[in-house]
């Protein structure tokens, strides 16, 4: 018997500066709404969440400064590159994360973008920043850890 490996995953786009910056403390996947010129722009991977976050506004949580680019085959319906988009949640959740960003000083970030049986995801992680000690140390063991492996590969 075949195992699935891939579980119908296709990432779309990775956050790589967000494991760099921040420390996770909780990693939740969520829905996010979307309009057509939207999905079509996310298909053809003309998104960037890099400088993205989730704010909460009215008890929803909104995504701000998420890019995704405009649809050239759209007709006047396109939408905006930098517009506000819904996360969709359980209200628990969104309850349970609300309260950690009030009163621990946390931020929600997305780490990731991808479809899930054709539904476009994103994964978000309640997250700490980290000072600049860190980031040095974070950049010393990946460097250290680069030359290690150098130094094996020339000996074997």
């Amino acid at each position: 018997m075949k195992k699935k490996t891939n579980l119908g995953l296709k990432i779309i786009c990775l956050n790589r500066k967000a494991s760099f910056n921040y420390f996770f403390e909780d990693i939740l996947e969520a829905g996010i709404v979307l309009k057509g010129s939207e999905i079509k722009s996310i298909r053809n991977g003309k998104v960037n969440i890099a400088d993205s976050y989730a704010v909460e506004k009215n008890g929803e949580l909104i995504l701000i400064n998420s890019h995704i680019g405009s649809y050239k085959q759209a007709s006047y319906s396109s939408h905006k590159p930098l517009d506000e988009r819904k996360l969709l949640l359980h209200k628990k959740e969104i309850n349970k994360l609300i309260g950690k960003i009030q009163r621990e000083g946390l931020t929600i970030i997305p780490t990731k973008m991808y479809f899930k049986k054709g539904k476009a995801k994103v994964e978000i992680a309640v997250a700490k920043g980290k000072k600049q000690f860190d980031k040095r140390a974070t950049k010393k063991r990946r460097d250290w850890d680069r030359d290690k492996a150098r130094y094996i590969r020339k000996t074997s």
